[in-house]
């Protein structure tokens, strides 16, 4: 089961918790907190077996703050300038859950890669192609640092460069070591590229297209 859906059931038994203790002063009946409940249950549920908890992530996005947006956009402009700088073709990206959805993509948003080029590596080719990957999975937590925000996302690109290296055949003893090596790695490139970055975070917050945020990028490089 998805947070959200989990958030979802946690603001039911909070609902059911509180009404039962403040009813009795306001002369509420019974049967409304309940079926307010018992309607937030049956959300979750239908939420998280028929549309795969995107229901839920539309609903907590909806009451996003600014500072969680920025956050997003922040995290994203890491993946992506990473991305850029390792070679790995960026083909569209969303930042809320909203554009997500309307793309056709899981959860809140995020940087959509080309990575059909991979299905042609060969074996001794792989290991150089993860350590790139595993860069840009960690920029987004690395921008995050970067910024000075405290880090409240990357637990899905975690897990992704964790699947990633038990594709690999990695033991997992030198998971947090490479993920601790990428995340160096990514902070250096971003360090690097601290102008095209930022001119980077401008263009997504206008939703500018891949092909002029390439060209920001590239702007901002050549004035470096």
């Amino acid at each position: 089961m998805s947070q959200t859906a989990l958030n979802l059931i946690a603001i039911a038994v909070f609902t059911i918790t509180m009404s039962t203790l403040a009813g009795p002063l306001i002369h509420l009946s019974p049967a409304v907190p309940a079926a307010v409940t018992a309607g937030l249950l049956g959300l979750a549920a239908v939420d998280t077996l028929a549309l795969e908890s995107r229901g839920a992530t539309l609903l907590v996005d909806a009451f996003a703050s600014e500072q969680e947006r920025e956050r997003v956009l922040i995290h994203e402009a890491g993946h992506f300038l990473a991305a850029y700088c390792l070679g790995i073709p960026v083909i569209g990206y969303t930042l809320t859950a909203w554009e997500a959805w309307r793309a056709g993509q899981p959860g809140q948003g995020g940087v959509v890669f080309d990575t059909t080029y991979l299905q042609t590596l060969t074996p001794r080719q792989l290991p150089l192609v993860l350590e790139r990957y595993a860069t840009v999975w960690m920029a987004g937590i690395a921008a995050e640092t970067l910024r000075g925000d405290r880090v409240t996302g990357g637990d899905g690109d975690r897990q992704r460069l964790r699947e990633a290296l038990k594709l690999a055949g990695l033991p997992p003893n030198t998971y947090a070591q490479k993920e601790s090596w990428a995340l160096l790695q990514a902070k250096n490139l971003l360090e690097r590229q601290r102008q095209a970055y930022d001119a980077l975070v401008t263009a997504m917050k206008e939703r500018a297209s891949i092909a002029d945020c390439y060209r920001v990028i590239q702007e901002a490089m050549l004035r470096e």
